[in-house]
């Protein structure tokens, strides 16, 4: 059965995560449901020049942000896992909190509630501590947290090929095989 997941882009940098996780989706015929937030569209075009609607070609089914009658608002609709990349820090305040602002902090709470995975890649530094805090309580509720840190030991070409092998890392964490990642094979 196909895999079904959501995607929550929110307006911390790191825009091509998002577009290169999509990316990968798309070869390894996972159903995306995705949600954009309002500063995320605002992110995604100043730092890609893209907008939303650039998206579209990427197979995602798009859902509004303020959408709560969306089919990821209720743990009935059954879906496998929701990424939230990136995450910011007031995205991350609101899920540990239980505070359902939009859809996108909805569909996470449905999530953690009907225990599927949940990660969440935060971008921020430095920390303070709230956000360890509110780390420590979705950590505690069944996230994972996956800040988006380059790794270098694949010797990436460029950025995209640096933030394809962090989307691809992120594919593994959810239970997605992608094909053709570059994996530690030791020195």
């Amino acid at each position: 059965m196909k895999k079904k997941i959501i995607l929550a882009i929110t307006g911390a940098s790191g825009s091509l995560y998002a577009v290169q996780f999509l990316k990968l989706m798309q070869e390894a015929g996972v159903d995306v449901h995705a949600i954009i937030s309002n500063a995320g569209r605002l992110v995604l075009q100043h730092e890609l020049g893209l907008t939303p609607d650039d998206l579209q070609k990427y197979d995602a089914q798009w859902h509004a942000a303020n959408d709560f009658a969306a089919p990821m608002s209720s743990g009935s609709s059954k879906f496998d896992a929701m990424v939230v990349l990136p995450c910011t820090m007031g995205s991350l305040g609101a899920i540990a909190n239980g505070i359902a602002k939009n859809l996108i902090h909805r569909a996470a709470d449905v999530i953690l509630k009907e225990k599927k995975p949940l990660l969440l890649a935060v971008r921020e530094t430095p920390l303070n501590r709230i956000h360890l805090e509110n780390m420590l309580k979705v950590h505690d509720a069944g996230a994972t947290l996956c800040p988006p840190m380059p790794s270098f030991y694949h010797h990436p070409g460029n950025l995209e090929e640096m933030a394809t092998f962090f989307a691809g890392r992120v594919a593994d964490l959810i239970g997605i095989e992608v094909a053709g990642l570059k994996r530690w094979q030791g020195i």
